[in-house]
């Protein structure tokens, strides 16, 4: 894969996780249950949460790294996501919207800085961009299409 593959890659699963809550009103978005308590805003934010860890911790392996493990620091993956997420709650659909679109913005300005060496072939690096992005946002995508199913 090169950076440009990677790049498309990435771009199609983002918008198909736009077009996943694309034309719902402030009051959908907002509603609790989607995911478990999660609303759609909650999973917004959730998903803002991981392209910062990829951002903090991409440089860290192309160093040849290891960021922490989210099991000693946090007690696992499901509490690192709890307390983030409720760390976001109490800010506004206009924030949630607004810190989505500018940190996919400075993650994409990251990827076309990364030495291609971590990206023509499966790295470290690769990996944690597939997993904190364009792997990831499906799985969400899926998750607000049932639930607007379920709405119906």
């Amino acid at each position: 894969m090169n950076r440009q593959q990677l790049l498309k890659r990435l771009d199609t699963a983002w918008t198909a996780l736009r077009v996943s809550y694309t034309g719902l009103p402030d009051s959908q978005l907002i509603a609790a249950g989607v995911v478990d308590d999660w609303s759609i805003k909650d999973i917004l934010a959730h998903i803002t949460i991981w392209e910062e860890e990829a951002l903090k911790h991409l440089p860290l392996l192309i160093e040849g790294g290891r960021p922490p493990r989210y099991s000693v620091t946090y007690g696992g993956i499901d509490a690192f996501n709890a307390q983030m997420v409720a760390q976001r709650r109490n800010l506004s659909l206009a924030d949630v919207l607004h810190q989505l679109d500018t940190t996919h913005q400075r993650l994409i300005d990251f990827i076309q800085t990364i030495p291609d060496e971590h990206i023509t072939r499966e790295t470290r690096v690769r990996r944690r961009l597939r997993l904190d992005t364009y792997s990831h946002y499906p799985l969400h995508a899926q998750a607000i299409h049932a639930w607007r199913d379920r709405q119906a």
